[in-house]
């Protein structure tokens, strides 16, 4: 739905702003401290190792939220406040940042409320936060237009696999075979394929072996041809 590249932009700048006034330094500092341990904390190698390393979702979002402000603290110069007040001040800032963030797709809004308006249950199925995920929906004013906001920590799992969807699906109380997943990333939509559900690709599913996955250039074209697969 957002388009990572601006979201990244604007979150450096937004956490310039939430941190400076509170820990000092300045907002140059913070914007790219944020830009550098986001691009740290994300590398494959070091991004699996965390997920792999935490036994639910409760304690990867405190030590990912520590890790984060704590290293943002040490790149601007300024001292980190100890583990509970820093997890209590990223958490702040993870629920502050989002609502302002703009930075949907062309189109996407449009189709979310087409979609919604023909009466499609729609939920997320993402691996950010719920309260992450409500921030950037409030920020794009289609919040009213989802039910779930799936989000791991609403059913402590990872999207790591296919049992991140099957627990969505019973949590849902939604029969997989009449789910339709819709992503931009080759991963899940074979995980979401192995648990029951069809699956629509954002991008070229034959550059990645998926020849049989309808695939579209952008969701924005999902309302023009989801009545066709159905």
């Amino acid at each position: 739905m957002n388009d990572n590249r601006l979201r990244g932009m604007q979150w450096q700048q937004f956490v310039a702003e939430f941190f400076a006034p509170r820990l000092g330094g300045t907002h140059e500092a913070w914007a790219e401290a944020n830009r550098e341990v986001m691009n740290r904390i994300l590398e494959p190698v070091g991004w699996e190792a965390r997920l792999q390393a935490s036994p639910d979702y409760r304690s990867f979002d405190r030590t990912y939220l520590i890790d984060w402000l704590q290293g943002m603290c040490v790149l601007v110069g300024v001292s980190a406040p100890a583990d509970d007040e820093c997890f209590a001040l990223a958490h702040q800032a993870s629920a502050a940042i989002p609502p302002r963030v703009r930075s949907a797709f062309p189109g996407v809004v449009e189709a979310i409320r087409a979609l919604h308006q023909r009466g499609y249950a729609l939920s997320t199925a993402s691996g950010e936060s719920s309260t992450d995920l409500a921030g950037y929906l409030t920020g794009m004013g289609v919040r009213g237009c989802f039910q779930h906001l799936y989000g791991p920590d609403l059913i402590n799992t990872h999207k790591h696999g296919p049992a991140y969807y099957e627990r969505i699906f019973a949590d849902a109380g939604v029969d997989p075979a009449r789910a339709l997943i819709v992503d931009d990333n080759p991963g899940p939509i074979v995980w979401a394929r192995q648990a029951g559900a069809r699956a629509v690709l954002i991008g070229d599913a034959r550059s990645v072996g998926l020849e049989e996955v309808p695939c579209l250039p952008s969701l924005a074209h999902l309302p023009e041809v989801i009545e066709r697969l159905e």
